[in-house]
């Protein structure tokens, strides 16, 4: 099947471009196009989108917008968006992922803007990937607090949560955000994903006592991004086990009983069925 043409033109709206966030190389096709034939692209720093434009060999102009921009320089752009064709472009990966671009788009839809997303690099996906962590279900909470209380409050509400913890870090508070993962959450299992799509990528995994020494020995440098694994499976207790048998001696054999509840929690299955039996008294 051969691909959709591209058009040398683009219709007014605002279109969300992903960009490399490390290696050039990782540029779509699409995404290229688009930043080429855009009238104007929006970014979080004009030296390094204009890096990016180098590479590729396009000339266009930039507007700066980051944290610092004000509800006249959005106004703005939206009505430019009416006649005109707006990339908006982060310094790397996906826009909207822990950046202003949302406040942006949330104004463009109330307008009634067009709106086009172009998929690309996501540094906090292609982490879940190379960690090899559970990725049915994850957690993206942003940067931890830099505040030791504030951080340990985030760690205490997450904790419990049954998924993947994704976080962005920094490299000189890796130690300490690992400190504090150890101090709440010891022996959970960890991944460090650092200098993504680089040189020297890498991507370490191991508790969170085994990270903290080797960073320690170590200190990284670049862009991280910090996992957590979900929490293990609580141990069925006796009581839990005894409860969970008699509901199923209600209905089941103690053979039936057993098997089930085995296959709930995981104990021995001739444990419970010796329970199973002592529970009807035979």
């Amino acid at each position: 099947m051969s691909d959709t043409p591209l058009h040398s033109a683009l219709d007014p709206g605002l279109y969300i471009v992903a960009t490399p966030i490390g290696n050039l190389g990782d540029i779509t096709r699409r995404a290229a196009k688009v930043l080429e034939t855009c009238d104007l692209i929006a970014c979080e720093d004009t030296r390094v989108t204009g890096r990016l434009l180098q590479h590729l060999g396009i000339s266009r102009p930039l507007w700066r917008y980051d944290d610092h921009a004000s509800p006249e320089d959005r106004a703005r752009l939206i009505t430019d968006m009416a006649h005109k064709a707006v990339a908006l472009v982060s310094d790397a990966g996906t826009p909207l992922v822990s950046d202003p671009g949302y406040r942006l788009v949330r104004q463009a839809r109330a307008a009634g803007i067009a709106i086009t997303s172009l998929p690309g690099p996501s540094a906090p996906i292609m982490a879940l990937a190379l960690s090899g962590l559970p990725s049915d279900r994850f957690l993206f909470a942003g940067f931890l607090p830099a505040k030791d209380k504030a951080r340990a409050d985030l760690l205490a509400e997450l904790a419990p949560i049954r998924t993947t913890l994704v976080f962005f870090e920094t490299a000189p508070r890796l130690s300490k955000s690992l400190a504090a993962i150890s101090d709440q959450l010891p022996g959970r299992e960890c991944a460090v994903a650092r200098e993504l799509t680089k040189l020297y990528e890498e991507c370490r995994t191991g508790t969170p006592e085994e990270l903290l020494a080797h960073y320690i020995a170590h200190p990284p440098r670049g862009e991280i991004v910090l996992l957590l694994g979900p929490p293990p499976e609580r141990a069925a207790s006796e009581a839990d086990a005894d409860a969970m048998l008699r509901d199923a001696l209600a209905s089941e054999k103690p053979s039936q009983a057993a098997a089930q509840v085995a296959k709930a929690t995981g104990l021995d299955r001739r444990t419970l069925y010796a329970r199973a039996l002592e529970l009807r008294g035979e």
